[in-house]
């Protein structure tokens, strides 16, 4: 056969998949009556009342010297753990702004980072393709560096997110740009299961996040290039649980919803989506209108649910910080406009253990934590 006739039968097969796609594009939006927003209107619920005053930047963590690209926080104590393309990790004292920790990194292209359940440790990787652990008790060299405790090799392609499993210091998954996710124990620095590779239910193209469930720990989500999320079991590494579709560009970011029964996704489309994991359904797209002296849409770049779920927090990659709220798909808040908000995109963002607290992270080379202030409660 040759080269003319591979190519035709190529885009002929190309040509049939994509017209399958979009024949059960079309089926799925005929099962869904409704969204969650239609429905809470239809009842006569009104969005949260939030005011300019209800969300305002406390602290200004500063000490990086380039762009900041993620950051976690302990999942009981008031510390943070932030990684830089100035190739350090900086552990702070949300409370005081102080630094307890400064680690230099073997490889400055760091893209993640993880605190373990007990706070203890820290985890992060990056276009080295490893996931480096260290040890916070670690006795400190000449130079005040901390040394690896451990270094996860295997993968591929770079490591775009890295995620303790919760209550386990000993298992980390962590996705990557090889297509896979692998679930390790740290103690031996050994794989216990790769999801995707070679599994024809696994992502056709790089994984860029996951998200772990807190209620069930042994289900988590990941979000690809491919423009999917998939659901994954930790018991069972051959196959994808479930497949979500509906993002028409790369899904940057997932997130559990509290209650570990659906969860949200960001993606390059400048949509959130939240979908149900039992179902499959998608139950509400929350879009924003282009800018107006841009007809490009700031794409998705991070999301967070506040404790209850009932707020719904969305980087963008042009400085906002959207609050929605979920039951409306209505922005009650855009910290972008705020005062003392960021200077350039949002890159990573996340809740504090107790929800009291919201973290941002800039490509402006700093922190911003926001704390709920006058007569708002935690929601």
């Amino acid at each position: 056969m040759s080269v003319a006739e591979l190519k035709e039968k190529h885009a002929a097969a190309t040509a049939t998949v994509n017209s399958l796609r979009e024949r059960l594009k079309q089926r799925r939006q005929l099962l869904l009556d409704t969204d969650v927003a239609t429905y809470t209107k239809n009842q006569g619920r009104s969005p949260v009342n939030f005011s300019a005053t209800d969300l305002v930047c406390c602290r200004t963590l500063q000490g990086h010297t380039g762009k900041v690209y993620a950051l976690d926080w302990t999942p009981e104590k008031n510390w943070i753990v932030s990684a830089s393309q100035d190739g350090r990790l900086i552990v702070w004292n949300a409370l005081t702004s102080q630094k307890t920790h400064a680690i230099k990194l073997l490889c400055p292209w760091v893209m993640t980072c993880a605190f373990a359940p007990n706070g203890q440790s820290v985890a992060c990787g990056g276009l080295d393709s490893a996931c480096s652990v260290f040890n916070l008790s670690s006795q400190s060299d000449r130079d005040g560096n901390i040394p690896v405790s451990r270094i996860l090799t295997g993968h591929k392609g770079y490591i775009s997110c890295c995620q303790y499993v919760p209550d386990q210091e000993t298992r980390l998954i962590t996705s990557s740009g090889d297509q896979t996710c692998v679930l390790w124990d740290v103690t031996t620095g050994q794989r216990i299961s790769i999801f995707g590779g070679e599994f024809p239910s696994g992502h056709t193209a790089d994984v860029l996040s996951l998200s772990i469930s807190s209620t069930n720990p042994n289900m988590f989500v990941s979000g690809s290039c491919d423009s999917t999320v998939r659901l994954w079991d930790l018991r069972i590494a051959s196959r994808a649980v479930r497949t979500y579709h509906g993002h028409d560009g790369d899904v940057n970011a997932v997130r559990f919803f509290p209650d570990g029964l659906r969860f949200s996704s960001g993606s390059d489309d400048g949509t959130c989506r939240l979908f149900d994991m039992r179902t499959g359904h998608q139950l509400q797209v929350y879009a924003r209108q282009p800018d107006r002296n841009d007809d490009e849409i700031p794409t998705v770049t991070s999301v967070a649910f506040s404790i209850s779920g009932r707020l719904m927090f969305s980087g963008y990659s042009n400085g906002d910080c959207y609050v929605w709220d979920t039951l409306v798909a209505e922005v009650v808040q855009n910290l972008g406009t705020l005062q003392n908000s960021h200077e350039g995109r949002i890159s990573c963002l996340g809740l504090s253990g107790d929800g009291s607290a919201l973290c941002t992270g800039s490509y402006d080379k700093n922190l911003k934590i926001w704390a709920f202030g006058g007569q708002r409660k935690v929601i």
